[in-house]
């Protein structure tokens, strides 16, 4: 089953919200916003237009992008880790986790810095280019609602283990109220791998009418939105993940739900504020980086 729509991103605010709360800014200082400016001038102007583009071609990478994000700073901090390849230095790379299952975009990253490299060479890392695709994608499937400042100037890991994946990562087991999982059951017998969108709005009305007809008028015209609905989907238990019941169960979480599904600008606000705090997520204490030439592969051999 292939989870899309934008409801990925929207995991991100409360978790970023409740795990980051006591999560010190290190090594924020290092990072400056507008880093590039004269490194590499209009860098975010071929970002922007590289993920604009590819939005136009599949809505959902947009939410692959914010999930990649994710995915790479909670493991080893923002260091372009979850992007490398299984190699001699790392045979059992983040990707290989079975959290980390369903990870997309990466042929969108490299198309990016193969772009970037065409400018300015060695200069861009790999890391950064990734936080500056996933606040772009965030901007354009919310409409401009959620926008910030990247701060800049991060190097990119060596290192990158599934085991450490799997250890940090909320895991991906399903717990789903029956009715919406007999919904989901359907749409998976409709073929070899079919597309099923993760946000039950963005369903096919007649298919929500004939499996929770409860959520009918929920149903919206316009999919892969970002936005506040996951919260409502959330407190109607209509939801697919054991990350999502969690939620529910976690008292300051449960209080961040039900705000954010009340007020939709609040969570705009904090949904960008918490991008911004996990992009300052540093690499673990010691650790060394480098410009890489493709985010897929480390430049040479750690021996």
């Amino acid at each position: 089953m292939r989870l899309s729509a934008a409801v990925l991103c929207a995991l991100v605010a409360v978790q970023a919200a409740v795990l980051l709360a006591a999560v010190p800014a290190a090594q924020a200082g290092e990072l400056q916003v507008g880093y590039y400016g004269k490194k590499c001038k209009g860098l975010e102007n071929i970002v922007k237009w590289h993920v604009i583009r590819a939005l136009k071609a599949n809505r959902r990478t947009g939410s692959a992008l914010v999930r990649l994000l994710f995915h790479d700073c909670f493991v080893r901090g923002c260091d372009g880790s979850v992007l490398l390849d299984a190699s001699y230095d790392n045979p059992h790379p983040e990707k290989e986790a079975p959290a980390n299952i369903g990870l997309t975009a990466f042929d969108l990253l490299e198309e990016i810095k193969a772009a970037v490299e065409d400018k300015c060479p060695g200069v861009v890392s790999c890391s950064d280019l990734l936080i500056y695709a996933a606040r772009d994608a965030s901007s354009i499937l919310s409409n401009g609602h959620v926008h910030f400042d990247v701060p800049a100037g991060r190097l990119d890991g060596f290192v990158s283990k599934a085991e450490e994946a799997q250890a940090e990562l909320p895991d991906s087991a399903d717990d789903i109220v029956p009715a919406y999982r007999e919904l989901l059951k359907y749409k998976c017998s409709q073929g070899s791998n079919p597309p099923v969108v993760n946000n039950v709005r963005d369903e096919d009305y007649d298919v929500v009418a004939r499996y929770t007809p409860g959520f009918t008028s929920r149903v919206r015209k316009v999919s892969d939105y970002l936005d506040n609905s996951y919260y409502h989907n959330n407190l109607a238990k209509i939801v697919t993940f054991h990350s999502d019941w969690t939620l529910l169960t976690h008292k300051e979480a449960l209080g961040h739900v039900k705000e954010y599904a009340e007020n939709g600008t609040l969570w705009d606000e904090d949904f960008a504020d918490s991008l911004v705090k996990l992009s300052k997520l540093p690499m673990p204490a010691g650790s060394k980086g480098e410009i890489r030439k493709k985010c897929s592969a480390i430049n040479h051999r750690l021996y």
